[in-house]
């Protein structure tokens, strides 16, 4: 009666119907989330669905020899591997906080109203997230700082704010999969066996080509028309005075990233900066803010002010209703939705990981590719589901690129294919994962789901669909000399 969980002594491996019930549950459970609760699933209905998904992959390496002991230590260190996302999360809550209070981020936006012209607003904040990102080589930041303000400027235009998070997040990418200076990109140059700036050389192919393509699109989808923002402008010299001095946290993030601080460094001292200028141009304001008992010192009711920005956000009560649900965001208690949702989503990678879930889906993708471009297709493939299983595009780098590895060479083909591949596919379409800790802090930081904005990043899902594209023609796929290609057999 009970055979069906008679266990092997031993690991064993699974069997293509077993590796396909965890990944297929958690698709039906997301799905059924999003049907029943919309775009409030990732507050609490997706992360139930990711930790039932993980309860039967768990069952299923229980059933095949693996203990509990082992299937819950990969679990916490998949999550441990999250903890530098989580803590970027928080600063990130944080600076949208004081910046907010201090006044930096309306002052991103009294100047972008008078600078920007809605007709070319999508275009300029792709162009120009772009030039940042490949100027540090980190997305996040970008996003986290000139990414919410163009955020804010988008809404006082009455843009869509769907398009505005896609042009932003394209720009970001474009950076961050490009840049030396990235993370990611030095990950997919190590990953093949490549130098970097061969790499480099190598993905600016197809990510000047999604870049342009982006930049087309978003020309595309400009909304010409009369613009006043007279009533918005004058609101925000009311209450605000916005001054050029208002961008010196802005400007010391930007500063620490190109230093090659790390990004929590950059983001949180970039936070703590917001509120210092906020109690040194405001003290009125956060004073009103703070509500302290009367009787303490100003320097601790300043501090008092600060403090709460820093964990809860600020809220703006100018009376002015646009512009106050334009400055009343941020805190590090609202990262926690998101936080919950990475930790729930590593477990589950975690543990499928463990099971050799993705080993043997990705297995038999190998060996029927029967061509340059299909190997190159199949690799695409095998890293966006490594992104979906596993919430990490650090894993989705690494390990198709490992299993890949010996079917490039196989080929003949240079290891800057694969790696170009790998760079190309993995960074970008993390971004388009709600699930995933790119798409749900692309989310969380610009205040749009991930799914609203996922068909404006044009950048994200077209490259990988260039690098497929570029192998089927056979366009720089480079060889490997002759006598290094290994026997087919």
């Amino acid at each position: 009666m009970f055979s069906f969980i008679r266990r092997p002594s031993t690991p064993q491996p699974l069997s293509l119907f077993e590796a396909i019930i965890p990944v297929a549950c958690l698709v039906i459970l997301v799905a059924l989330s999003y049907f029943l609760f919309g775009d409030a699933g990732a507050g609490g209905p997706n992360q139930v669905a990711l930790v039932t998904a993980t309860m039967i992959a768990v069952f299923i390496g229980w059933r095949r020899g693996h203990t509990l002991e082992a299937l819950g230590k990969a679990a916490t260190d998949s999550v441990s591997t999250g903890i530098g996302a989580i803590f970027i999360l928080f600063a990130v809550g944080g600076l949208i906080g004081t910046w907010a209070l201090s006044g930096t981020l309306v002052a991103m936006v009294y100047y972008g109203l008078q600078l920007l012209n809605p007709d070319y607003f999508f275009v300029t904040a792709c162009v120009i997230s772009a030039i940042v990102s490949a100027s540090i080589g980190s997305s996040w930041t970008v996003v986290g700082t000139i990414g919410v303000g163009f955020m804010g400027i988008a809404l006082s235009m009455g843009l869509n704010p769907a398009i505005a998070a896609g042009a932003v997040i394209s720009g970001a990418y474009f950076g961050d999969k490009s840049s030396p200076l990235s993370d990611s990109a030095n990950l997919s140059a190590a990953a093949a066996g490549v130098d970097l700036y061969q790499h480099i050389r190598e993905t600016l192919l197809t990510s000047l080509m999604a870049l342009l393509l982006s930049l087309v699109f978003f020309f595309m989808w400009g909304e010409p028309g009369d613009f006043d923002a007279a009533d918005k402008i004058a609101a925000i010299q009311n209450s605000f005075q916005p001054q050029l001095v208002m961008f010196v946290p802005l400007v010391l993030v930007i500063l620490l990233a190109l230093f090659r601080f790390p990004p929590f460094t950059a983001i949180f001292l970039g936070s703590i900066a917001g509120g210092l200028l906020a109690a040194v141009m405001a003290p009125e304001r956060v004073l009103a803010f703070a509500a302290a008992n009367e009787g303490i010192p100003q320097w601790l009711a300043l501090l008092e002010g600060v403090w709460r920005a820093l964990a809860n956000g600020y809220t703006s009560t100018s009376g002015f209703a646009p512009m106050d649900m334009l400055a009343s965001r941020g805190g590090m208690g609202s990262m926690l939705n998101t936080i919950w949702l990475i930790i729930s989503a590593l477990a589950f990678g975690g543990v499928v990981e463990k099971v050799g879930v993705l080993e043997r889906l990705i297995t038999p993708i190998i060996q029927k590719a029967k061509s340059d471009g299909a190997l190159v297709a199949s690799l695409a493939t095998s890293i966006v589901a490594t992104n979906i299983v596993t919430a990490d595009q650090y894993i989705a780098i690494v390990l198709p690129g490992r299993m890949f590895k010996s079917a490039f060479a196989k080929r003949g083909l240079a290891p800057v294919v694969l790696s170009r591949a790998v760079g190309d596919t993995a960074t970008p379409t993390s971004a388009l994962i709600p699930w995933n800790s790119c798409g749900a802090y692309m989310a969380a930081t610009l205040g749009v789901t991930t799914w609203s904005y996922a068909p404006y990043a044009v950048f994200c899902f077209i490259s990988p669909l260039l690098t497929i594209a570029v192998a089927y023609a056979g366009f720089r796929m480079l060889r490997l000399p002759s006598k290094a290609v290994r026997p087919t057999s």
